[in-house]
């Protein structure tokens, strides 16, 4: 009998886990929406902003904006978009591989998000700076970090700053990458912004290439848009990683609640045999007994 009342304890415990990643699951679906929303929506944007972006660049020179030229820096700076919590998945482990994949021996790392500001730390990378965003994001957020990473680049320490997220591409499918954001590369003005499939670059539609007539002038124009751009690609990336967060975290809950509920069935099964051979132990301990008093 104590075998059969530690099956049931297991039993009542496995419920209790079901129940509250069951409850998770459905508190990260609705996150998820949210998330996905958010992000899907400021895609239209980021395309019209790199219509307009592209129309300046064939008016204008690299030598004109000293966000893209390339600086004395010999460094990388790059931003790392990871999680606050858990739970979700191989998530920001895929993107801490894409990262030391890439990044050079001597980066300096920026970091949104605890889960990779704290793995970065423990492997000896140097943190110059950690920032917190809301869940769900505003724009007002991602500015101040825009600002940052910009200002750091006009200082000449560092050759390039890079991004590090996870794109959301399905609810099943989130992707790690890392994308240079300064300086403005030519290609990176011509591809399409819309961070389904981030890395196939591809020339502007001819419907993108329309006649603008840009006051006072191209270059008084990119001064005031090219802040704006960056500002706006650093926001998008930080809505494109939070809807894979969420996403990753709904799949993954799924996948426990599932494993929970077959482990109860496991164990009921388990459970039902060591109660029947307890039973049919007995039955045949009695029946022994009334023959031996025979």
């Amino acid at each position: 009998m104590a075998n059969l009342r530690d099956i049931r304890r297991r039993i009542k415990s496995v419920k209790n886990t079901s129940q509250i990643t069951k409850a998770m699951q459905l508190v990260a679906a609705a996150k998820m929406k949210k998330a996905q929303d958010q992000a899907i929506a400021g895609r239209d944007y980021a395309d019209r902003l790199n219509e307009v972006l592209v129309n300046l660049k064939e008016n204008i020179s690299e030598e004109d904006h000293v966000l893209l030229k390339q600086p004395g820096g010999k460094k990388e700076l790059i931003l790392v978009v990871s999680t606050d919590k858990g739970l979700c998945g191989g998530l920001n482990t895929n993107l801490l591989k894409k990262v030391r994949a890439e990044m050079g021996e001597d980066a300096d790392v920026v970091t949104v998000g605890r889960k990779l500001r704290t793995s970065l730390g423990k492997l000896g990378h140097n943190i110059v700076s950690d920032w917190e965003v809301a869940d769900p994001t505003p724009f007002a957020d991602a500015k101040p970090i825009g600002a940052y990473l910009t200002d750091q680049f006009l200082e000449g320490n560092y050759s390039a700053v890079k991004v590090a997220f996870t794109n959301f591409e399905t609810t099943l499918t989130q992707t790690p990458w890392v994308q240079q954001l300064l300086p403005v590369q030519e290609s990176a003005l011509a591809e399409k912004r819309s961070y389904e499939g981030m890395g196939r670059t591809g020339e502007v539609g001819e419907t993108a290439r329309r006649d603008y007539v840009f006051e006072p002038s191209p270059e008084g124009v990119l001064d005031s848009l090219l802040p704006l751009y960056i500002n706006y690609q650093v926001y998008q990336m930080i809505l494109e990683a939070r809807a894979s967060e969420h996403s990753a975290r709904m799949v993954a809950m799924k996948a426990a609640t599932d494993n929970a509920e077959q482990m109860i069935k496991d164990l009921t099964l388990e459970y039902n045999k060591v109660r029947q051979a307890a039973i049919t132990s007995e039955l045949l301990e009695i029946t022994t007994a009334m023959k031996a008093m025979e």
